[in-house]
């Protein structure tokens, strides 16, 4: 063997020091740094979720930089700021850092959203910053083959990846993708040229086994510059208008329930308050499912919908439907929920529906079980207080879908039709045009031959008048994107 051939062998085959280290860098000059050309007058809007909220619940935050404010004797943006959390709106200001844009300072109400926006949107302040010398930090070249290390046991190299052209609702963009990995995941953020903050990113969370589940996501639904003047006047906290009109804001979930299923699958432990909650008013929950063996063991990757149902159980609301999903989530087995009550005096009957246990996108392979908790609702001060009418950034339309589709899903939900037929009969309407379905990646196969027990279930509460067409319609799109209904 040559000495050459020998050299090219013990080159392939040597373990290397430097597989811990992955190379990245693209071929674009220049830098960029978190906060980058942020000034006055410019708008942001954005969808938002961290883990550390809710675990990944979405809310909408928008903010205008309204212009400087001095604390000591540090100079920092001012941001106008509001939040729209499902029935929530939350109204304040944040301070953000000049050499780093994190949120420092600002209104009490809005402390949790700082801290999910400075853990998300402004995340990667903790490798560029306009300020180099003082922190070490400073703005970072899109040549660079690295900008840091993330800090979690195992974690990789922050890489500029690939130059990407990416579409959000506020507009197309040639962007630069920074990634890392984490637990098995490929966690990636899309950055702009001279803009201060990303524009996208899904990120997911660092675990030593099983499927990551995310750690943040966001996505920039607009951005404009140069406004002047407030764009939020007119606009007050949900809080605010609890308060005129006598209801309860400093709540504490002093009740506590403790109940198995009625089919004894899990276990169900709720907090709510307040202890007397009044029809208009705000209600709090925390939801903990527990394992039927073990009452220390929660349960995770819980697939589930927070209900109000008749003495027949037919749905009367969906809290899941209210924000605009097929179903609630929690990875952990415990979930934090508020709602205003819009039930009438009297007793309310609240429901637990549990699909089951799978990670989102995934169907759960057991059947439905749920668990009742009866609630006394009371009247407002002078009556029944008018519900506040929350703006909501992104509401759906609705399609029109013909009533005698309502008989076929009724018969389907019943046993009375099988999958098959139920499927070519929504094949059929789609290419037809007759049912209109929003925009909708086609999946592949979720890893189910069947259709989830939960969209037969809202196929029969559709029929029954009990849920909206969007609904039924965000069904059906589901099973589109997982690959469960192929539509040519």
């Amino acid at each position: 063997m040559s000495v050459i051939t020998a050299l090219l062998l013990g080159s392939l085959m040597m373990p290397s020091a430097f597989a811990q280290f992955q190379q990245g860098g693209v071929d674009k000059e220049g830098t960029w740094h978190a906060g980058e050309g942020l000034k006055h007058g410019d708008y942001f809007s954005y969808e938002i979720c961290h883990v550390d909220y809710k675990e990944c619940a979405e809310f909408g935050m928008d903010l205008w930089i309204k212009g400087d404010v001095t604390s000591g004797s540090e100079t920092k943006w001012l941001a106008e700021t509001v939040v729209y959390d499902g029935n929530k709106v939350v109204v304040g200001e944040m301070e953000l850092g000049k050499i780093a844009p994190e949120p420092t300072g600002g209104s009490e109400e809005l402390g949790v959203y700082r801290g999910a926006f400075k853990s998300s949107v402004v995340w990667l302040s903790a490798f560029a910053t306009s300020d180099g010398p003082s922190h070490g930090k400073g703005p970072k070249a899109f040549s660079a083959t690295s900008w840091g290390k993330i800090g979690n046991i195992g974690g990789e190299q922050v890489l500029p990846q690939v130059i990407e052209t990416v579409t959000v609702p506020a507009g197309t963009w040639e962007t630069v993708q920074v990634g890392w990995k984490t637990g098995g995941a490929s966690s990636k953020v899309w950055i702009v040229d001279d803009f201060p903050f990303p524009i996208k990113a899904k990120t997911f969370t660092h675990v030593s086994e099983g499927i990551p589940p995310p750690e943040y996501e966001f996505t920039l639904l607009e951005y404009r510059e140069n406004v002047e003047s407030s764009p939020f006047v007119g606009i007050v906290s949900t809080a605010d208008k609890f308060a005129a009109q006598g209801c309860q804001t400093d709540i504490e979930k002093t009740t506590a329930v403790k109940k198995s299923t009625v089919g004894f699958d899990y276990q169900v432990h709720v907090f709510y308050g307040p202890e007397d909650p009044v029809q208009g008013c705000e209600m709090d929950w925390l939801i903990k499912f527990i394992s039927k063996f073990d009452d220390t063991e929660f349960l995770n990757q819980v697939q589930f919908d927070f209900l109000v149902v008749d003495d027949n159980l037919k749905p009367l609301r969906s809290i899941a439907q209210e924000e605009g999903r097929p179903f609630l989530y929690s990875p952990s087995g415990q979930y934090i929920l508020d709602l205003i009550v819009e039930e009438e005096p009297g007793e309310a009957k609240y429901v637990v529906w549990i699909y089951g246990l799978a990670p989102e996108g995934i169907v759960p392979s057991t059947a439905s079980d749920y668990v009742e908790i009866p609630v006394t609702i009371f009247a407002g001060e002078g009556g029944s207080p008018s519900i506040p009418t929350i703006p909501d950034p992104v509401t759906p339309s609705t399609p029109a879908i013909p009533d005698w589709i309502k008989t076929n899903a009724g018969w389907w939900a019943d046993g009375a039709i099988d999958d098959g037929s139920f499927v070519q009969g929504i094949q059929f309407l789609i290419k037809e045009g007759i049912m209109q379905i929003p925009p909708t990646t086609q999946g592949s196969s979720g890893g189910s031959d069947g259709i989830p027990d939960w969209i037969k279930t809202n196929a029969g509460w559709w029929a029954d008048g009990a849920i909206d067409d969007n609904s039924f319609v965000q069904g059906i799109q589901f099973l589109i994107k997982e690959g469960i209904m192929n539509i040519s």
